[in-house]
């Protein structure tokens, strides 16, 4: 007997919790497979810092809110590093 023919007879005897965690594995060393078979590219460090605003610029303003920007709102700086 082949080993594949051996190996779906032996699931088939599973009860079908225990078919499906077989199911689950196998589909885990799929993906275990493919993920060697890729090539690892190596990403290029960056060289340069930037700052978290040029980093989002293109999302500022994409929120529309009638909210105050509250780091300038005396009240809510009231009692800002007391305890």
């Amino acid at each position: 007997m082949l080993p594949l023919e051996l190996a779906i007879q032996k699931i088939q005897q599973l009860p079908p919790e225990q078919q499906k965690k077989a199911i689950e594995f196998i589909e885990f060393l799929e993906f275990q497979a493919s993920c060697t078979l890729q090539p690892q590219t190596p990403t290029a460090p960056e060289t340069a810092e930037t700052s978290f605003a040029d980093a989002t610029k293109e999302f500022i303003g994409c929120l529309d809110s009638d909210l105050e920007d509250l780091s300038h709102n005396p009240k809510y700086l009231e009692k800002f590093g007391r305890s």
